[in-house]
């Protein structure tokens, strides 16, 4: 529709800018819906159609995009990569950081940014079940192969999944580009089941502490957005965590620094999902605690409080913040993931 406007209306030379992240093609699409908007009006105007994907972190956008680390240019035109280059010039003083391409490059770019980070956080998750069954510590082996260049640190932190609109979407819309075009992306399909998996070893463990029996019991849930630093609970582990526990019979009372109107709209109200007020909140009474966010207020809490608060002192980590040596030797049972 939007390109059809553009179509009906443009009377002289015009870049248009796909932002979005979109399917490989889709500049195509835009420039045949524009030149047939043109047609029926009998008019032909020059223009031009970009792909300058946006690479924008939820809860950091704005430093984002005043310090981009890359500026993608897709383009088929030479005029047109100096025209974004001159418009992206105030952002691009320090080193050149623009990089052009072509339009389809640029288009699978994003997806490919997307789909690579997500495969790395989980083939850490499956390096910390691995762990688990093996008796080594994931956090050794994550500092073992992050002091290699080659793979360095980031996104190599294992956990309890990851969610959000950004990392399931476009690994899924990879993937169904490449069955639409007759290629089996097997590691696309093994990134999306392995996460999908990974969100239910929370559950898992609690049901395995409470010997599959969880009807009665309360547990205290820290963490509802999919990541600190924003409300965004679409395609959260919490979501999957907190259905799963009431399936079960359990209870959650919850605290999230930023996402408890996003809980409420989701989830309305219901007889067993209390939204505390903080922290300290959701603890009170709880048969354990899960840490599902790794949101900084939760990294040093008051543990002799969170004891006496607790029905009994347990405590499963979805995000490895704690130290297990520690928490055991004070007398919790801590389960985390890949840790012994």
């Amino acid at each position: 529709a939007v390109a059809n406007s553009i179509g009906e209306h443009m009377s002289e030379y015009r870049v248009i800018v796909d932002k979005s992240t979109v399917p490989v093609g889709t500049a195509d699409k835009v420039s045949e819906t524009v030149n047939a908007a043109l047609s029926k009006r009998g008019t032909d105007v020059e223009f031009d159609v970009v792909s300058n994907p946006e690479f924008l972190k939820e809860g950091a956008a704005l430093d984002d995009f005043m310090k981009p680390d890359r500026i993608v240019i897709g383009t088929d035109n030479p005029r047109t990569t100096e025209l974004l280059r001159e418009l992206y010039a105030p952002f691009n003083r320090n080193h050149d950081r623009l990089v052009s391409m072509d339009i389809r490059s640029a288009e699978l770019t994003k997806y490919a940014a997307n789909a690579m980070l997500a495969t790395k956080i989980t083939f850490m998750n499956e390096l910390s079940n691995l762990a688990d069954l093996l008796g080594a510590d994931i956090e050794n082996v994550r500092l073992g192969i992050g002091s290699d260049p080659r793979i360095g640190y980031h996104f190599i932190y294992p956990g309890c999944g990851y969610g959000g609109s950004c990392f399931p979407k476009d690994v899924q819309a990879l993937e169904r580009t490449a069955n639409e075009i007759g290629y089996k992306a097997e590691l696309l399909s093994a990134v999306e089941a392995v996460n999908l998996r990974q969100k239910q070893v929370m559950f898992n463990k609690i049901s395995q502490h409470f010997e599959n029996d969880l009807s009665g019991k309360t547990i205290a849930l820290w963490g509802l957005a999919f990541k600190p630093n924003t409300d965004d609970m679409r395609a959260a582990p919490s979501r999957t965590l907190m259905e799963a526990l009431w399936e079960a019979g359990a209870k959650v009372q919850a605290y999230d620094p930023e996402a408890m109107d996003e809980a409420t709209r989701i989830y309305g109200t219901r007889a067993d999902l209390t939204l505390a007020d903080s922290p300290e909140a959701a603890l009170a009474g709880a048969d354990a605690l899960a840490v599902v966010t790794e949101w900084s207020a939760f990294r040093s809490p008051d543990f002799e409080q969170l004891k006496t608060q607790l029905s009994q002192p347990t405590i499963f980590d979805g995000r490895n913040l704690y130290d297990p040596v520690r928490l055991r030797a004070d007398g919790f049972n801590y389960y985390c993931i890949g840790r012994p």
